[in-house]
């Protein structure tokens, strides 16, 4: 009788270990579908990134995505500017056709004591301008001398001609700058008269400065004949 209920208690126990295998086994799968569930979530967003950045089209680094701005600090200034006294405004306008076509800056000497119509009267053996002219060492004062030549290589010297010469205010400024390793070119106007020896008498004055010989312009100069003159200082 006791032989007969162990073995049927060993029957059971087997038929419960094969159940229990069946579960397991049964769970298996459910397992592995969350896995590779996981796994194809995964993958989609990592497709998804690709889209957007393609391999042959690097994403931007930081630098790239900054806007790119230009070097500005450049230096503007001219080499070259015109000097220039203008009693009646004939030199005025010359000079400012120089200064355009050579890109240079521009400077207009101003008297201390301006040139009235009786002062320029060359008829009147009285008249201011015709004392000055008729004294070498008259140096009429200068109201803005506060030109810096320093930075300039370059120096266009601009005076109507008074008597044969430049007026002795331009003896005045050229006097006081220092011209050493400037190229100076000296340009008049006139009714009539050339340059004559106007310029050398400034550069022996100034005492320095590379002095070209310069030239008298006309008032109504077109701007190809300036080019061309200022081309043949060069």
């Amino acid at each position: 009788m006791k032989k007969l209920i162990l073995t049927t208690l060993a029957a059971v126990c087997m038929l419960c270990f094969a159940s229990c295998g069946d579960q397991a086994n049964s769970s298996a799968p459910s397992e592995t579908a969350a896995q590779t569930s996981a796994v194809s979530q995964e993958t989609q967003t990592e497709q998804s990134d690709e889209a957007e950045f393609p391999k042959d089209k690097e994403a931007p680094s930081q630098a790239e995505e900054q806007p790119q701005t230009e070097d500005t600090d450049e230096s503007t200034a001219s080499d070259a500017i015109v000097v220039y006294f203008s009693a009646t405004g004939t030199t005025k306008g010359v000079a400012e056709k120089i200064a355009e076509a050579a890109g240079a800056d521009i400077f207009e000497l101003i008297p201390a004591e301006p040139y009235s119509d009786a002062d320029l009267d060359w008829n009147d053996k009285n008249s201011r301008t015709t004392i000055e002219m008729n004294d070498p060492d008259a140096r009429p004062a200068i109201a803005n001398d506060t030109v810096d030549l320093s930075g300039y290589t370059t120096v266009y010297i601009g005076y109507p001609i008074w008597w044969g010469d430049a007026p002795r205010m331009m003896s005045t400024f050229v006097e006081a700058h220092d011209l050493d390793g400037k190229t100076v070119i000296p340009f008049c106007t006139s009714g009539s008269s050339p340059i004559g020896r106007s310029g050398e008498n400034l550069a022996s004055q100034a005492g320095s400065g590379n002095w070209l010989e310069g030239g008298r312009l006309d008032a109504g100069i077109s701007e190809s004949d300036i080019k061309e003159w200022i081309d043949s200082m060069n």
